[in-house]
């Protein structure tokens, strides 16, 4: 009788290999994500759309390589080392079944990978952002495919250490591009001060629409942003939300203000450096605006009132 029928499939196998497949693909997805943010941001293209200022993509992939990657090499361990113990487990289907999909599916990502780079290339993109991403490309795909060719053999049970050795390797590298992201991308503390000013810049957005409105409706400025709120309309005028003070506003002429707020950190410049095929897709909130640009301190923004784009409504009878 061959082995493979000799040793049924157990619930624990077929779910241990189902969490093998799984952190494995969200770990090769992940990193192929990862890498692109890192060339799309170190290599801007004036004909790229807009990077997300928040790189929530980028977080999302750096937060499933820290799970997946030590998930996907302690279930192979685990298995490992039950084929140690009953070698017959070596030929059960869903091992086979799970080798030879990956194998495939390895391949198959490849080529996939390959025909959207080439083509994006050949509508214009950058040659070196077209080469570090088919780089990357390859190198993800030829290591997932060359190691579990390597678990069809059989090389890794009758080699453990070097099954750890590239573990080991494998989780140094996580750890390499998370802080490599951190470099890139900013911190966590970064993240959070630019949220900050983002809602910053959201208000005083807001409080020059209301001064503008109060404009055509009374025929000048406020003379203070007090007298912007209304208890019928639900209009309060916000505060800064990290210090909690008023925003400054400053009469400068009769059709003229300024509008300042104390930023954390400097506008972030994200244009030119997402992906290629986004720049028709990309939405205006995912770059600061030329006359809404800030630096990190105290910004001011000053705007002058067009009578004739603005006119005062007139007054009624």
């Amino acid at each position: 009788m061959h082995m493979e029928t000799a040793r049924s499939v157990t619930p624990k196998d077929f779910f241990v290999w189902l969490g093998i497949v799984i952190s494995l693909y969200g770990s090769v997805i992940a990193l192929i994500t990862l890498l692109f943010e890192y060339i799309n941001r170190s290599f801007p293209d004036p004909l790229a759309g807009y990077a997300d200022p928040y790189a929530t993509g980028a977080h999302v992939s750096m937060a499933m390589l820290i799970v997946l990657v030590p998930m996907f090499f302690a279930l192979m361990h685990v298995t490992q080392l039950a084929i140690r113990r009953e070698p017959e487990k070596e030929f059960i289907w869903v091992r086979r079944w799970a080798v030879m999909l990956t194998l495939f599916l390895a391949a198959a990502v490849v080529a996939i990978d390959l025909i959207v780079l080439i083509t994006t290339f050949l509508g214009g993109e950058l040659t070196l952002r077209f080469l570090l991403k088919v780089a990357a490309v390859l190198l993800v795909g030829a290591g997932i495919f060359l190691h579990f060719l390597a678990v069809r053999w059989g090389y890794w049970i009758k080699h453990p250490k070097n099954a750890h050795l590239v573990a080991g390797s494998a989780i140094l590298l996580t750890i390499l591009m998370i802080v490599g992201g951190f470099s890139i991308l900013g911190t966590p503390s970064d993240m959070r001060m630019r949220r900050i000013d983002s809602d910053k810049l959201s208000d005083l957005q807001g409080i020059q629409g209301q001064v503008v409105q109060h404009f055509q409706q009374k025929g000048a400025l406020p003379a203070s942003l007090d007298v912007l709120g209304d208890s019928i309309s639900g209009y309060t005028v916000p505060s800064d939300p990290h210090t909690g003070r008023p925003y400054v506003y400053r009469v400068m002429s009769q059709h003229s203000f300024e509008l300042c707020a104390t930023f954390n950190r400097e506008a972030p410049d994200t244009a030119g450096k997402g992906d290629y095929y986004a720049r028709e897709m990309a939405y205006p909130s995912m770059g600061v605006e030329g006359n809404w640009r800030y630096t990190k301190g105290d910004t001011c923004f000053r705007r002058t009132i067009d009578p004739e784009l603005y006119p005062p409504y007139p007054k009624p009878l």
